[in-house]
């Protein structure tokens, strides 16, 4: 397959620095929701890059490197679990992705967005439904903001070590909703999230 169809296509009709875009964690009950933007050098694949979903942790973390040095510029930024109950996961999510993009040391003329919805960028952009299977750029983005938010998981495992954050990164899997219904949610759980477990709250 060509990993590059979508930012040859727009590199094509004069978008000359494209990015791409794709979160993190949009289904936990607990941590931020990430989002990363990733600009590479005109044409290039690295190998091993694929949806972050379907790699290793092993093989991310690997990974994570190797895109941050061969990129052009990346960004890596984030929504905590306040703004998600408060604006809700889409457009937390959206808010993440905005910021990433804010955050690139070049401005990008174009973004390449995972999904099938948009967010309110200040340059045009495309979304592209499984795009972290067919982008480059965005399977880039997409490892970048999974590494780092696991990585932020496992620090918060630390704090709370009774919700075993290590282990789940904070979805709901059984041995976490357990431990929600023990000790209650600690300050990064998403409050929105809880209503149908926490029922009797």
């Amino acid at each position: 397959m060509d990993w590059l169809y979508y930012e040859n296509l727009y590199n094509d009709e004069g978008k000359k620095i494209v990015c791409g875009i794709d979160e993190a964690g949009r289904g936990p009950l607990a941590g931020p929701v990430y989002a990363a933007a990733v600009v590479l050098p005109f044409g290039t694949v690295i190998d091993g890059v694929n949806d972050s979903k379907k790699i290793s942790e092993k093989k991310r973390e690997y990974l994570f490197d190797i895109i941050k040095e061969k990129s052009v510029c990346f960004n890596i930024a984030f929504a905590t679990a306040e703004e998600i109950d408060d604006v809700n996961i889409l457009n937390a999510t959206f808010l993440a992705m905005k910021r990433a993009v804010q955050g690139l040391k070049e401005s990008p003329d174009f973004a390449l967005v995972d999904g099938n919805r948009l967010p309110s960028l200040d340059i045009p952009c495309a979304a592209i439904v499984k795009g972290d299977s067919l982008s480059e750029s965005i399977a880039c983005a997409s490892i970048l903001a999974k590494v780092e938010r696991d990585r932020f998981m496992k620090r918060e495992s630390e704090k709370y070590p009774q919700y075993f954050f290590e282990k789940h990164k904070g979805y709901g899997t059984k041995i976490h909703v357990e431990a929600l219904k023990k000790y209650g949610p600690c300050p990064i759980h998403r409050k929105t999230f809880l209503k149908k477990i926490l029922c009797h709250e």
